[in-house]
């Protein structure tokens, strides 16, 4: 993954980014930056499920619409969901229509529900995957060790669209691991975010 320099406001950016308004948003102000909350991690470890086989282009231009169709992944009110809600969700030209994801979506906010229960939130459980300090770049990867282990560990606790590929996503995603291009002008932000970041404990 090269960085690319070819933005209107002269910034090197990641080479995945497009010079769209919207794509240069995410990357510069959400991919890469920690995040602790819990609701919000459910809900990108749920798009990133949706992303497998699809662009990340495609889930970002249909974010509002699956945060509409899944209650704002709100693991609790997720988890109620039963046949009627799968098959308006399938109705939803908004969103991937896509069966299985959408029942892994629900089954995943039960699993959530127990881990909270069991570890005092998502956060705690998931942070503790995070490379150590001093760890070999995965820059350009697809998967690493840690997300290897997540992975095996969410599928062991009934987790399902967790594969290796799709829990490194997200830990790029939510600042697990900094893999902004060390030519990415947010590279040193995202760093000094880790830095300052509190885990979940």
């Amino acid at each position: 993954m090269n960085a690319n320099s070819a933005f209107p406001d002269g910034r090197a950016r990641c080479g995945w980014v497009d010079t769209s308004a919207d794509y240069m948003a995410y990357h510069d102000t959400e991919w890469g930056r920690p995040e602790g909350d819990d609701r919000a991690l459910f809900e990108q470890l749920c798009l990133e499920g949706f992303q497998s086989g699809l662009s990340w282009r495609t889930i970002l231009n249909k974010r509002e619409a699956f945060r509409r169709g899944f209650a704002n992944f709100e693991p609790a009110k997720v988890a109620r969901f039963g046949e009627k809600q799968v098959l308006a969700l399938l109705a939803d030209a908004g969103i991937v229509r896509h069966r299985g994801k959408i029942e892994a979506v629900i089954n995943n906010a039960q699993r959530a529900l127990e881990m909270i229960e069991r570890e005092g939130s998502l956060g705690a459980y998931l942070w503790r995957f995070e490379a150590p300090a001093g760890a070999p770049s995965t820059l350009g990867a697809s998967t690493s060790e840690q997300s290897d282990a997540l992975s095996k560990a969410l599928k062991k606790l009934g987790w399902k669209f967790v594969g290796p590929t799709t829990v490194y996503a997200f830990m790029q995603s939510v600042g697990m691991v900094n893999d902004h291009h060390p030519d990415c002008y947010c590279h040193s932000l995202s760093e000094r975010a880790r830095k300052a970041f509190k885990r979940p404990a």
